[in-house]
Order: C-alpha cells, then structure tokens, then sequence
C-alpha cells in the first residue's frame, strides 16, 4: 500500500518511525478479526479520531466494529487502486466519511434495527435522550417555566429539575439554553 501510495503528489506516507499531529492511520487486513478489533482500539484510543481500513472481506459485525473504533474509511482490498485510495484519504483528511455505498447501506439498516430493537424499548434514541428528556427540553424551548412544564407533563417540578440537571450533566452541556441548543442541532425538538 504504501508503494502505491508514495508517488502520489497529494500525500505524504509516513515511516513507522515517523509521527504528524495530522498523520491518518491505514490500516489493512485481511479481515475484522479479533487482532484487527484491538488494533483499531488501541489506535482510536491513542488518539487517532479518524482511521482508514482496507480489509480484504469484512462483515457487518466487523463493520460495526470498524465504526465503533474510528473507522470512517473503508475501501476494499480488490477497490484499494492508487486513484481510490487518495480520494478516500482526502476525504477523510477534510471530516468527510468515505464508505462503498453497499457497506453505508448495510450500516444504515443496522443502526434503524438498533434504534427499533434496543433503544426504543427502553424509551432512548441514537443520540442517548429519552423520550421524556425531548418532551421536557421542547417545553423549554418553547419557553415555558418550570412550573408549566410539571403541569403539562404532570411531572412534580423537582422532576422537571432532576430531568433537565441530568441532561446537562450527562452531556456536559452549561444549563437549559445549552441543553436547547444542543436537541435543536441534533434535530430531536
């Protein structure tokens, strides 16, 4: 990979020895194997943020692996030509994600049969608020008070307290306009 990958203009292959703040690890495999997994953790718990794999075969299990880890780009072995590999890593050199649009597509259905099959029933969404944290912070947003908001939910008001104090807590937001902005951002009121 590297030999492919050196005498392209837009790139710069670092040695083993060498390091770059900026530096995104390429990591190939044959497949997601246990050894890879630990690999990509011990890469993303270092601190790197964004990783590329280029597995030889990969299933959904090791692409929720893959995801889970940093992996936000992915080109197949038989896919990695010099051409595929540059756009991939400038991609993810610029914050985009690059994925084959089959491997998104199998991505997606696992993450709605996550939202429907774990999350749901315990009343939480993809972002980690549950239904009555959304219904308390759309009050907020919509102005009201402490006071009307345990009235219109039929909360007691330490309720109404508790929920938005665990909201700001747990996503170490500042207070109530925080905890608006951020449900706002993330489409959730």
């Amino acid at each position: 990979m590297a030999t492919q990958l050196r005498p392209r203009p837009e790139l710069h292959v670092l040695s083993a020895t060498e390091e770059a703040p900026d530096a995104l690890p390429l990591v190939v495999v044959e497949r997601l194997d246990d050894e890879a997994v630990g690999l990509l953790r011990r890469l993303h718990r270092g601190g790197a943020k964004r990783l590329i794999l280029v597995p030889a075969t990969i299933d959904d299990l090791g692409l929720s692996a893959a995801v889970e880890h940093g992996v936000v780009g992915l080109v197949r072995r038989s896919e990695a030509s010099a051409e595929r590999m540059a756009h991939v890593i400038m991609a993810v050199a610029r914050g985009e994600g690059a994925l084959p649009a089959d491997l998104l597509a199998r991505l997606m259905a696992q993450m709605g049969r996550l939202q429907r099959q774990v999350l749901e029933p315990r009343g939480l969404n993809l972002l980690g608020l549950s239904t009555r944290e959304v219904e308390v912070l759309r009050l907020v947003a919509d102005g009201h008070d402490t006071r009307e908001i345990a009235a219109e939910l039929s909360y007691s008001e330490r309720t109404v307290k508790n929920v938005l104090h665990d909201v700001t807590r747990r996503l170490q937001l500042r207070n109530r306009a925080h905890a608006v902005a951020y449900a706002l951002r993330n489409g959730l009121i």
